[in-house]
């Protein structure tokens, strides 16, 4: 496999798909794969990074599991100090929010779900790349470690030979609904076959519009579409919007059993 890039301590950035490809009711299509995030604590015990992506996450919307197990595997010089898990709600909880609440309101699990991100591996955003510049560069230098080379967000999230590859998906899963998670496969994946909608916001966001199925046409293929708020959003990850989490709360509790089966 050509190499996408190498965390900080030398893990392989790689692409994170679905492994699963057996018939599937539904197909998510996400924003980019997460990472394994450890915290860094230096010879000195002093914490040198809370939450540094030192991994490609073992599955597809991974909920955390065997983190610790996951770091331990990585070598670390005893002169450049320790890795430890991360905080528990940092490794993970985009997994857990399609989990417990996407899949689980509709009356799914993921054995009924095929997975997929717009980017499939990891990417560093501007707090990652900042820890790895004013903590791991240097100590890389002086001590031979490998080079950090994780790939930045890019520009574009997805050009036309992304957007077919993410349709032979589709095609495969069997899926007859494709539930979007926020803005960007709405942008990026969706408009470039149905220009009615380019955020979620163009599908309406009232309790009256929010989460219901609309139609529309991939690749000449007559869809259902569920386009849904990010898991950031609905699980409060981060800086995230009232708005949509108070609409996703009203449509567990009130439409979220019904969708599939209307």
């Amino acid at each position: 496999m050509t190499s996408i890039g190498t965390f900080p301590f030398g893990q392989p950035v790689r692409e994170v798909v679905q492994e699963d490809r057996t018939p599937k009711r539904v197909f998510v299509l996400g924003v980019y794969s997460s990472a394994v995030h450890a915290r860094w604590i230096g010879p000195d015990q002093k914490t040198k990074g809370t939450a540094l992506a030192v991994a490609s996450e073992p599955y597809i919307f991974w909920r955390g599991d065997n983190a610790e197990s996951i770091i331990q595997q990585i070598a670390i010089p005893p002169k450049v100090g320790t890795l430890v898990p991360a905080q528990k709600q940092l490794n993970g909880p985009s997994g857990i929010a399609l989990d417990d609440l996407i899949l689980t309101p509709l009356g799914l699990t993921r054995a009924k779900a095929w997975l997929c991100d717009l980017v499939p591996h990891s990417c560093m955003n501007p707090s990652q790349e900042a820890a790895i510049k004013e903590h791991y560069v240097d100590v890389a230098q002086e001590y031979g470690l490998p080079a950090a080379s994780v790939p930045c967000v890019p520009p574009e999230l997805a050009n036309d030979k992304r957007r077919d590859s993410i349709l032979a998906e589709i095609n495969e899963s069997g899926a007859s609904v494709v539930i979007l998670l926020g803005d960007q496969p709405i942008r990026w994946y969706l408009s470039h076959y149905d220009r009615r909608w380019r955020s979620l916001r163009d599908f309406g966001a009232d309790s009256q519009t929010y989460g219901r199925i609309h139609s529309a046409k991939i690749g000449g293929k007559e869809m259902q579409i569920l386009p849904l708020a990010h898991p950031r959003q609905i699980a409060k990850l981060g800086r995230s919007s009232a708005v949509w989490y108070n609409l996703h709360q009203a449509w567990i509790t009130g439409h979220a059993n019904t969708i599939l089966n209307s």
